[in-house]
């Protein structure tokens, strides 16, 4: 039998914890692929929360993470590493005036 239409589907947000129908979420893949929907899992993210997102390319971004071991260090060791990594592959960081 399938699911009745009308039941409403809630997701939570992994940015900020609050729970949302799915019709007022966006599907988030930390992989960047979510036109891929073969055994994938989505999180959601609400729409104010998207809306704060960097829409920029993201690439080789988990793949650094997980190499710096994101999650596993203080802040100060995380940020320096990550700093590092970046500035070896794509040269020094400048900012824009």
């Amino acid at each position: 039998m399938w699911p009745s239409r009308s039941r409403t589907e809630t997701v939570i947000c992994t940015a900020c914890g609050d729970q949302f129908t799915r019709s007022m979420a966006r599907e988030y893949d930390k992989y960047g692929d979510r036109w891929d929907r073969k055994d994938k899992t989505f999180e959601y993210l609400c729409k104010p929360c998207h809306s704060d997102l960097c829409h920029h390319p993201r690439t080789d971004l988990e793949a650094i993470l997980v190499e710096i071991g994101a999650g596993d260090t203080d802040e100060e060791t995380f940020l320096s590493a990550y700093l590092e990594t970046v500035e070896k592959r794509y040269g020094r960081l400048e900012e824009e005036s």
